[in-house]
């Protein structure tokens, strides 16, 4: 199969008459010295295959014994199954190390149909199993390709970085294999999942007896809120359903997750019922402008349902004014659902929990605990400041699993307050964790988050052609412009400046992918071009790192924008 051209083989021109930027595939660079580059090339890549002819000699050494044994044996011997998960658990805790360490690359890249070829039958099932020392293969050469997310480089998602007690605790949930619906399987993580969520509510300030569940992502908790504000307005809907009522309105800022729209599709109340107030310049709701809207909806006979204040927003990690949403939405009844899913961990912190002023007066909050607290994915919560409406709106009373005539307390079955009914546990990773690390652990680890982003802040500041999209950096998300010299000269026009703008992101995140040392996102936001977003959520990470970062995206654009 042919390769696809490397970048650095490429010449990027850029056309001053046109200002426009392009690439010439045909045109190689010039190469100085390209004896001494060619060995020195070899050299590395002799290096580099020698290590890995190392390892996998090492590997056909130790996993030699089970070449011929295959699944039915781990059934039948348990020292074939004990020495089999240990081999797995080695594997993966080199795995884990290297990554945390920097000793591999962030990513191998490699496009779908490259990758289906390369992997080629490691891919496939058949009707005739594989051995167990095939299966070992897999596993290691599946890691090989996977994103490494506990990388100090990979800064691509809001969920960065590996906790080895959290991957312990998954681990556990993983062996254990139990279901959270009713306390006679789930038992111990039952009550772990009822103290766990009893502190979170305690840390946004309520009182003992509220409500909460763990769910399988932001998009999910965020579907409970709106359900629940429809089934307190809306009781009969329940049974009856949805047909010739009042027209529903759901307000949220315009910088908010899409989760909400598609919860208002899922629940029948329609897209365009979302209505998208805009932001000020630092990615805040408008207060102003959303009760203007909600009077407008109540002039023209509709219902205002919810408000969903964003604590955290995806791309600018902005904080919507939670006490002020939340005094419109006291005055017209409204309830007040809380997005903290990125932000949210903040209220570990003393020193910025201020960011979410007045949360304790809102009706639900979504909480990820797998964002800013480091909790392997997925970890999320709804959390509801009344107690029952949960089960108010979820009960269905399934005698085939939630008898009433138990031998225990029902009271701690939990399925009936779901909308699942199999649900993973995913409270034990975060429990274990809490464990470890007490709520002083954790607000070092948030407080540490915060004080890089404040570093990485300033330093963008500091930098020629780096410039950031808000003054005003208030979650640790820092979003900013790198314009290359080479490109960006005085005598733009805006227009022309933001077209050749847009185009820089996505070339240097092409090239530092394609080159596997880093991962960064971008992202255009409303007229704005494309910007980079570096999102800190690995405690792991140094000061050092993120200069390293910006040093990498000069070094990249001096290789792309010749």
């Amino acid at each position: 199969m042919e390769d696809l051209p490397r970048r650095k083989e490429n010449k990027k021109l850029y056309n001053a008459s046109t200002k426009t930027l392009q690439i010439d595939p045909q045109v190689r660079r010039p190469v100085e010295n390209v004896s001494s580059k060619i060995q020195g090339s070899l050299k590395g890549k002799e290096a580099s295959e020698n290590r890995e002819t190392r390892k996998n000699r090492q590997n056909r050494q130790e996993w030699g014994k089970f070449e011929g044994v295959y699944y039915k044996d781990l059934q039948t011997d348990s020292k074939v199954q004990k020495d089999f998960m240990l081999e797995m658990a080695k594997l993966l805790n080199t795995y884990m190390a290297d990554q945390c360490q920097g000793k591999v690359k962030v990513v191998d890249f490699h496009h779908p149909h490259q990758l289906q070829d390369m992997m080629g039958d490691c891919l496939t099932v058949d009707a005739v199993p594989r051995d167990l020392h095939q299966v070992l293969s897999d596993c290691k050469e599946t890691l090989k390709y996977c994103v490494k997310t506990g990388h100090p480089h990979f800064l691509n998602q809001l969920s960065t970085g590996l906790d080895p007690v959290g991957v312990a605790g998954e681990w556990l949930t993983a062996a254990v294999n139990t279901n959270m619906f009713t306390f006679e399987v789930g038992s111990v993580f039952v009550l772990m999942e009822d103290i766990i969520l009893r502190k979170m509510r305690s840390f946004i300030g309520w009182k003992e007896d509220g409500d909460g569940i763990f769910t399988p992502g932001g998009t999910i908790s965020n579907i409970y809120a709106l359900m629940l504000a429809r089934h307190r307005k809306f009781p009969n809907i329940k049974e009856e359903g949805m047909y010739g009522g009042q027209k529903m309105v759901v307000y949220t800022s315009a910088q908010s997750h899409f989760s909400i729209k598609k919860a208002a599709i899922i629940l029948g109340i329609g897209m365009n019922n979302v209505c998208c107030i805009p932001c000020d310049e630092r990615g805040k709701m408008k207060v102003d402008v959303l009760e203007r809207e909600i009077q407008r909806t109540l002039s023209d006979g509709g219902v205002p349902l919810m408000v969903n204040a964003t604590c955290g927003t995806t791309v600018l990690a902005a904080y919507d004014p939670v006490d002020k949403i939340a005094d419109i939405c006291q005055k017209n009844g409204i309830w007040l659902h809380v997005d903290g899913a990125w932000g949210g961990s903040a209220l570990l912190s003393k020193k910025y929990k201020y960011l979410l002023q007045g949360v304790e007066r809102c009706d639900s909050m979504t909480w990820n605990p797998h964002k800013m607290m480091g909790v392997p994915l997925q970890c999320s919560a709804i959390l509801v400041r009344n107690s029952g409406e949960l089960q108010s709106a979820n009960a269905l009373c399934a005698d085939y699993l939630y008898q009433t005539d138990k031998f225990y307390d029902v009271t701690y079955d939990t399925g009936d307050r779901s909308i699942q009914c199999g649900r993973h546990n995913d409270v034990f990773k975060l429990w274990l964790m809490w464990r470890s690390k007490g709520d002083n652990g954790f607000e070092d680890s948030i407080n540490k988050i915060f004080h890089l982003s404040r570093y990485l802040e300033e330093k963008v500041k500091q930098r020629e052609h780096f410039t950031l999209v808000t003054n005003e950096v208030e979650g640790p998300s820092v979003s900013f412009w790198y314009e290359p010299p080479q490109l960006i000269g005085q005598n733009l026009s805006p227009t022309e400046r933001r077209n050749i703008l847009s185009k820089v992101a996505p070339k240097i995140k092409e090239s530092m992918t394609l080159k596997g040392n880093m991962m960064l996102a971008y992202q255009p936001l409303g007229d704005l071009p494309n910007f980079f977003r570096i999102a800190i959520s690995n405690p792991r990470l140094s000061e050092s790192s993120l200069d390293w970062v910006l040093d990498e995206i000069e070094r990249l654009s001096k290789d792309i924008f010749c």
